[in-house]
């Protein structure tokens, strides 16, 4: 017997998502900020051992969209709805729980079954928590809840024995020695991005896309050119920085992740282009794997 299944991992943004799939996953393969909006596409992590696969997703945190970037991360979220065979809906005890209702109503409306998981628990006290949970149970009345604290790593061990416990037999879906759906050179585009969330402040962040334009891959070395695109040529200044002491720094902390990440020494370029207003613009949207359907 075998088994094998989809698990997505939906809710708004900033609650813990990224944290939670690379726990389940057991590797880093989704980028974590204290920032909203980090990720940006779907993300797939796939478990594997003898008797079962479970490919882990994570999506962007719902958001109503102000320009098609947004559009683009709204639709990766709501099509994890579909093609789940787990839901894990991800809150926390900061969040107000009628916030975004329109797309709890669609999680209330899933054929799968929905596992609720209520993050950052170490943040509240008993009887908060009790009223919360209270609370959940009214509008989310199939749901399984369970209390968690991803950061502490409290409660991981019960969410991923149930979710085996859930998961249909079937033969795997992907080879058994894949991490994830995605290329080696998606990780060092998102690596990168990382470390400008990191970094930089305020709306330049988010204005940024990074582009691998060559990844070769030798013996001993790899050797990456990669392209940040901006918006806007004070972007591109600021992400330069003085004589190009911000480039470097953010370089050289994502070199260190990405020679750890494919355990080989990186040799890596970097430079800053401007794109004029790319994220409402479907060509360079599609250019960058965003769907515009």
């Amino acid at each position: 017997m075998h088994k094998s299944g989809f698990v997505n991992i939906v809710g708004n943004p900033n609650v813990g998502k990224s944290t939670l799939m690379n726990l389940l996953v057991g590797e880093k393969v989704s980028i974590i900020t204290s920032k909203a909006q980090t990720t940006r596409h779907r993300i797939l992590g796939i478990v594997n051992t003898e008797e079962y696969q479970i490919v882990y997703s994570d999506t962007p945190g719902v958001l109503r969209p102000n320009y098609k970037l947004q559009e683009s991360m709204l639709g990766f979220s709501q099509s994890a709805l579909s093609d789940a065979d787990v839901l894990l809906y991800m809150t926390d005890v900061v969040e107000k729980t009628d916030k975004n209702e329109e797309f709890l109503q669609k999680v209330q409306q899933a054929d799968a079954p929905v596992l609720l998981l209520i993050n950052k628990i170490d943040q509240t006290n008993q009887k908060e928590l009790e009223e919360l949970v209270a609370k959940w149970k009214d509008l989310l009345p199939k749901a399984e809840i369970y209390p968690i604290s991803a950061l502490n790593k409290f409660n991981i061990d019960i969410i991923k024995k149930r979710i085996l416990d859930l998961i249909p037999e079937s033969p795997p879906y992907f080879e058994k020695d894949a991490l994830t759906d995605r290329p080696a050179r998606f990780f060092v585009t998102e690596t990168i991005r990382e470390k400008i969330l990191l970094y930089y402040q305020k709306e330049v962040p988010y204005a940024v896309e990074v582009v691998v334009e060559e990844f070769k891959e030798e013996k001993d070395i790899i050797n990456i050119r990669a392209l940040i695109i901006v918006e806007r040529d004070t972007q591109k200044g600021i992400i330069i920085g003085h004589k190009g002491a911000a480039l470097k720094k953010v370089a050289t902390m994502a070199r260190k992740d990405i020679e750890r990440f494919f355990n080989k020494k990186i040799f890596m370029e970097i430079f800053v282009k401007v794109e004029k207003d790319w994220r409402s613009r479907d060509n360079i949207l599609r250019q960058f794997g965003y769907r515009l359907d």
